[in-house]
């Protein structure tokens, strides 16, 4: 059983802190944020500590570390903490979880966060500091490159590749065959079916709101 380390105190890392213990070899011995941010000495039970000070109450000699945050700036926020805890000597760790469908034979990179109920086909790649929330379906032959955010239930063709620093809303679907460039957002239920551009953004019509009731309409 190695230490951890989680930098975060918000739900991410609240809902990292149950997977990693109930779900991992992993034992979750500490919480670290920037100095700023810390309004208190624990999170779930377990010492809040200053990420300034993070490497002389747990040393990376003794630790490893988790970066839990969100896809904040597109997920720079996350990736910047990333960088800076390899700086300081920590071995990064990733989650995959056992309800996961992972069935490539290529190792994701580190600080991944792979929940239940993904579905990754053969010779799929997956980079460093990548999250796959719930219930996504990534295509065989696809490349999902650093520092990149999929919420759930998103389709990911095959033979797709994900540059870095992109997130995908709830519910998006990326046809076979295309690239998205690096920092594409693609919101939710957006359907994309050519390659985009760099910084592009993309957001699917919304539903619209009828001049009706319910209790008007006959199911």
């Amino acid at each position: 059983m190695a230490d951890l380390v989680l930098f975060g105190a918000g739900d991410i890392a609240r809902l990292a802190h149950r997977y990693f213990e109930r779900d991992s070899p992993h034992r979750v011995v500490a919480f670290t944020v920037d100095s700023g941010f810390r309004s208190a000495d624990q999170f779930c039970g377990l010492p809040l500590v200053d990420f300034e000070t993070v490497v002389e109450r747990y040393p990376p000699a003794q630790c490893s570390m988790f970066v839990a945050l969100s896809y904040a700036q597109m997920n720079r926020v996350r990736a910047a903490k990333y960088a800076r805890a390899r700086e300081l000597g920590y071995s990064l760790v990733s989650y995959v979880s056992s309800r996961c469908s992972y069935l490539t034979d290529s190792q994701p990179g580190d600080n991944c966060f792979i929940l239940e109920d993904n579905t990754v086909q053969p010779f799929v790649r997956i980079g460093n500091n990548v999250t796959l929330w719930s219930g996504n379906h990534i295509g065989h032959d696809s490349t999902i490159d650093d520092h990149v955010f999929v919420t759930s239930h998103v389709v990911i063709s095959g033979n797709v590749r994900v540059s870095s620093f992109c997130f995908l809303g709830v519910n998006a679907t990326l046809r076979n065959s295309i690239v998205l460039a690096p920092e594409t957002l693609v919101g939710a239920g957006a359907a994309i079916m050519k390659n985009t551009k760099p910084k592009s953004v993309y957001v699917a019509p919304r539903a619209e709101l009828l001049d009706k009731t319910s209790d008007t309409i006959t199911l």
